[in-house]
């Protein structure tokens, strides 16, 4: 099967300052793909490319096999920012139904309203991510793995095939990490595509399929087997990053 993401020849700056230099890397169906690269490596960035919010200055991206300028489905990717537990407005009285219902509103078309349909749609979504009983409550009464986890149900409501995530279990406890990363394992065995971007591959080594290393360039990209056995990419990334818990 062709990718679903495909990238050719891909460079950006931001002013004079070249971020992304010359990245050729392609994600297939059913990989669970973490990005790794120390800070200012260009991973975010990468991201924000794939989901047209920035402009590459040379190359091309390819979605479902077409022309990122052309694609205009962007349901089927879901898509977790960086820090998006820390930009919740603790007096904001936006409740987890709402937030997740946010998911849904680019399928529709002016006025954008939500019916009976989409409210199934996002009782499912809440379901797989266990916080269904929590519909009416405000997201900011949650804890932070809570939270976390209406962000994921937003990402998933539209059922999107691509699920992107950069850094998002910053600032939340090992033992939160792992039940976050157990999850999306999860939807990665039942067909979910995952692209993560982390600076640490220990606690998410379990599950990763595929490496892929950038420091301005893309420094490797291959299985996570042939990652961990690399000496030359534990010199690269450092060894407390390659802690392994795959069982």
């Amino acid at each position: 099967m062709p990718p679903l993401i495909q990238i050719k020849n891909l460079y950006f700056s931001y002013g004079e300052h070249l971020v992304l230099e010359d990245i050729n890397l392609e994600i297939k169906a059913g990989d669970f793909l973490a990005i790794l690269g120390p800070n200012g490596s260009g991973k975010s960035t990468l991201l924000k490319l794939i989901l047209g919010l920035l402009q590459p200055d040379q190359g091309e991206i390819y979605l479902f096999g077409k022309p990122l300028p052309k694609f205009d489905k962007w349901w089927l990717l879901g898509y977790v920012p960086q820090r998006a537990t820390a930009r919740v407005d603790p007096v904001f009285p936006v409740t987890v139904e709402e937030v997740v219902g946010f998911g849904l509103l680019a399928r529709k078309r002016f006025p954008r309203f939500l019916n009976s349909q989409d409210r199934q749609a996002i009782r499912k979504a809440l379901s797989l991510v266990e916080m269904e009983s929590f519909h009416r409550r405000r997201l900011c009464e949650l804890s932070g793995g809570q939270q976390q986890r209406v962000f994921i149900a937003r990402a998933i409501v539209s059922e999107p095939q691509v699920l992107l995530l950069d850094e998002p279990t910053t600032g939340v406890d090992v033992a939160t990490q792992e039940k976050f990363y157990d999850l999306l394992g999860e939807f990665n065995q039942k067909g979910l595509t995952i692209v993560i971007v982390t600076h640490d591959i220990g606690i998410v080594n379990k599950h990763v399929k595929q490496v892929a290393c950038l420091n301005r360039r893309l420094v490797y990209h291959g299985t996570h087997e042939e990652f961990c056995s690399s000496p030359r990419l534990k010199e690269f990334v450092g060894e407390h990053h390659l802690v392994i818990h795959r069982h």
